[in-house]
């Protein structure tokens, strides 16, 4: 059986937010917000960010310096000073400097990528000593919404739930980031959004 073709787009570049999509984006901003803090002066990297980058942009009007990571990002975003990184990981976080960020957002990405555990290594090593990295997946509870919500109501694009490779409740996914090198004491990882997301709050711990 032949391997499913990799996508070639970035979440909302073909079509624009449906307002399910943006009530997750806005409890996403929130989640992130308390995660990391102030972002003011803070060097952080947004991984598959989306084509409009929309929790980029906010942490930007916060006067974070932001690494945007996608397989394509708005023309805007690319005539701006922020760093945009355009291509697909776990290969293109190469680029990016180890230990040169104070927090790394990975919001819905994991479950849409086949190398998952490199990205996670490779979120641990370009995280400053002290940085917090917070990664938010949907978990098995919100497969059945998410897939109800896309395939029966078309209240959510079914394309990228057919674009979904797996799910994650904590027990899942604290093996995968303590084995990127996340100490077990440094790791918060628990459901949000009603149940239907898993996230985890992680810092680095030493050089």
């Amino acid at each position: 059986m032949a391997a499913p073709a990799a996508r070639t787009t970035s979440y909302g570049q073909a079509t624009g937010p449906t307002w399910v999509d943006r009530f997750g984006v806005w409890l996403s901003i929130r989640r992130v917000r308390k995660a990391v803090g102030s972002p003011s002066g803070k060097r952080i990297a947004d991984l598959g960010c989306g084509y409009e980058a929309r929790i980029g942009r906010e942490l930007i009007a916060g006067g974070a310096q932001i690494t945007l990571v996608d397989i394509a990002l708005a023309d805007d975003l690319k005539k701006s000073p922020q760093t945009v990184i355009e291509g697909k990981m776990p290969e293109v976080l190469s680029t990016i400097s180890t230990a040169s960020q104070d927090a790394v957002i990975c919001n819905s990405v994991l479950e849409h990528l086949d190398r998952r555990q490199e990205i996670l290594n490779e979120i641990h090593r370009i995280l400053a000593p002290g940085g917090k990295a917070f990664i938010n997946v949907p978990s098995w509870r919100g497969k059945v919404f998410l897939e109800f919500s896309a395939f029966r109501l078309g209240l959510s694009p079914a394309e990228e739930m057919e674009d979904h490779k797996i799910y994650y409740d904590p027990r899942d996914l604290w093996p995968l980031l303590v084995a990127a090198g996340f100490k077990p004491s440094a790791i918060e990882c628990r459901t949000h959004k009603f149940g239907l997301n898993t996230y985890a709050l992680c810092r680095k711990v030493g050089p």
